[in-house]
């Protein structure tokens, strides 16, 4: 017998001034059906719970977690991707605690536009292979990560199912930035030294010098990337030319970001929720992908994507394919295709079996 639930505890990294995290709980809040009320887990509570108009808890404090577990009626992991080690053994670790502290309730577990990996440890491995079948229901965020589910013995569920990022589910913005400004949604990367960012910059400038844009920086991710303008102009990396045109704009919120994307001339993004947003806002894109998961929704759009962690194209070049994206935005069909498959997540919340 199925059962239902009003009560879920929504776990993921909410609440760490991240505009890509804070889309993945606006696009699962969304798909959540109504009347449910929700606790989140949060680092910066207040902000949840200001923004989004939900109970929180402290996810750094896992006995407030689980306490909050057991005022909740179901558990679901809300995007990104938790189950990985990339992070830390332990941050795996604290996920398992919570999975099997659900089950040991008898409450549903349900992987909601997942992301699965990367688990480069052997235990690591093992543990996830443990966990699967315990988790009621698994709806992943792309194929590979399906594919490693079901490497690790993952046995199909009638809930289970794979989709886009569940961002893609967050209601489109039309275009008003035909000769706007180029937004970057760049981040600090060891993949980057001075001599790459030299030559990224470099062929920066010389789209600045064609098309004459305004450039602007926003950072995604408050804590991270606001610091990088200032230190590549510490640095000296900046030409001239481009520091006089460049400004940064911080937003505290999604709509904001998307404000600022749906005017823009050309986003080009590092942060996969960038990406997709900046193509939700209507404006035309280009990645600069730092891990697999932005390379492929670059081409899931498609869109200009440059790899890094290897030689970058000689600055001309880079230059030209930024040029020739300018105000050519993506096809609509694409956006259309990506929106129903990050609803393909919404399956999870039928009634599932709690035990």
């Amino acid at each position: 017998m199925g059962s239902t639930w009003a009560k879920p505890l929504l776990c993921g990294y909410y609440g760490e001034h991240n505009l890509g995290d804070d889309a993945l709980l606006e696009a699962l809040l969304l798909q959540l059906p109504s009347g449910v009320q929700a606790c989140v887990t949060a680092a910066d509570q207040a902000l949840v719970e200001q923004r989004f108009g939900v109970r929180s808890c402290n996810r750094l404090s896992l006995p407030a977690v689980l306490a909050a577990l057991g005022r909740s009626d179901a558990l679901v992991f809300g995007g990104g991707s938790l189950l990985q080690d990339s992070t830390s053994f332990r941050s795996l670790t604290y996920y398992a605690v919570l999975i099997i502290a659900a089950r040991f309730q008898h409450k549903p577990v349900l992987l909601w536009g997942q992301g699965l990996g990367p688990l480069r440890r052997r235990r690591s491995r093992l543990l996830v292979r443990a966990l699967l079948p315990l988790v009621t229901g698994a709806c992943w965020r792309d194929p590979e990560s399906a594919a490693l589910a079901t490497r690790l013995g993952r046995e199909p569920r009638a809930a289970d199912g794979q989709g886009s990022d569940p961002v893609w589910g967050l209601p489109p913005q039309p275009w008003r930035g035909r000769g706007g400004a180029i937004v970057l949604a760049w981040r600090p990367t060891p993949l980057l030294q001075s001599p790459q960012w030299r030559q990224l910059l470099e062929a920066l400038d010389a789209l600045v010098a064609t098309s004459a844009r305004e450039v602007i920086w926003l950072p995604f991710h408050a804590h991270q990337d606001r610091d990088l303008l200032s230190e590549l102009q510490r640095q000296g990396l900046l030409p001239d030319r481009l520091q006089q045109c460049s400004r940064q704009v911080e937003c505290s919120t999604v709509q904001e970001a998307m404000a600022i994307c749906s005017s823009a001339g050309l986003v080009l993004a590092m942060r996969l929720h960038a990406l997709i947003l900046g193509a939700l806002s209507g404006a035309p894109v280009a990645a600069l992908s730092y891990d697999p998961k932005v390379a492929a929704a670059a081409a899931g759009l498609p869109c200009p994507c440059v790899p890094l962690g290897q030689p970058l194209p000689e600055s001309a070049a880079l230059a030209k394919s930024w040029q020739d994206a300018l105000d050519r935005p993506p096809a609509s069909t694409s956006l259309m295709d990506l929106a129903a498959d990050a609803a393909r997540h919404r399956r999870l919340f039928r009634p599932v079996e709690a035990a």
